[in-house]
């Protein structure tokens, strides 16, 4: 589009072999209730080697919201940071290419945090895919699990809420100096906003809804926890204080996991999440060896 009109919100969508998930994603942007001449895409690809792109171009190419597209071969901190010195809103959405905003997420996230000068961030909340579609095991303990973090608004003490579903004044992570563009794996969302809210801003819960299509395989878990567990070694080697490595597999975390099964069978109706201690540990032991081999 080349209408020239103030910008409220900036889309950041930093994606890479994203096809199999990302019209979704981008169908849920194109479909929002807010004023489309208010709101701008950033996309930061990372070089994909699949459809990802040809997808996004498709459905783009008739859309009435502005869009750029970047590229970058540095990782996740160089992406976003790409997104922060582009963004032209006064607010910054992130969506990932597996993700799915309801129709009235970034009104809700706007209305927010207009009414809120103090926050720095604020989350969304996490539901589950309709039946079917998140449908097995691995991708319902994981969709458990994030929809147990996020079921309660307002501030929040998280030591870390991650960018998906997460709206950024852009005063507040400019202000801090943006993501760390030498982090090439997660934890640059870690980083951020342990400077955010050193930077007196608060961090949010609030009630705008949004979903993930999760990993469907105990392989695909596994490696993802691994890669997490290596990007936050990165972090520690930067900000030791950042990760208490102590709170990892404490007794306490498995005990809290066990009482959380009443709350999640009365949100779920499911036996299944019996096994969310289990699902801790597999991730947690993930987590450590990818930990460990960063060293």
């Amino acid at each position: 589009m080349n209408e020239c009109q103030a910008v409220k919100v900036t889309i950041g969508m930093c994606i890479k072999n994203s096809e199999a998930t990302i019209k979704q994603a981008i169908d849920s942007v194109l479909n929002q209730d807010f004023p489309h001449k208010l709101m701008e895409l950033i996309i930061v690809d990372g070089y994909s080697q699949d459809d990802t792109l040809k997808i996004v171009k498709e459905r783009l190419r008739d859309a009435n919201i502005r869009f750029r597209i970047f590229f970058e071969r540095e990782g996740l901190g160089r992406a976003r940071q790409i997104v922060v010195d582009n963004a032209e809103g006064k607010y910054i959405v992130w969506v990932d290419g597996d993700m799915i905003l309801s129709r009235d997420f970034i009104k809700k996230q706007v209305k927010f945090m207009d009414s809120s000068p103090k926050v720095g961030i604020a989350k969304g909340k996490y539901v589950i895919l309709k039946e079917g579609e998140n449908g097995n095991l691995v991708a319902f303990l994981e969709d458990v699990e994030f929809m147990l973090i996020t079921q309660h608004t307002g501030e929040t003490n998280a030591r870390v809420l991650a960018t998906s579903g997460c709206i950024y004044r852009t005063k507040a992570i400019r202000e801090v100096g943006g993501f760390d563009p030498t982090m090439r794996g997660v934890g640059e969302d870690m980083d951020a906003e342990s400077r955010v809210r050193a930077a007196g801003w608060k961090l949010y819960i609030a009630s705008a809804i949004f979903q993930e299509v999760r990993r469907k395989s105990w392989k695909a878990l596994w490696e993802e926890y691994v890669w997490h567990g290596k990007g936050a070694r990165h972090l520690f080697r930067k900000n030791e204080h950042a990760i208490s490595l102590y709170k990892i597999f404490p007794p306490i975390v498995i005990v809290t996991k066990f009482f959380q099964i009443p709350t999640a069978y009365k949100l779920t109706h499911r036996k299944t999440v019996l096994l969310i201690p289990l699902h801790y540990i597999f991730k947690r032991c993930a987590w450590l060896l990818g930990f460990i081999r960063s060293s």
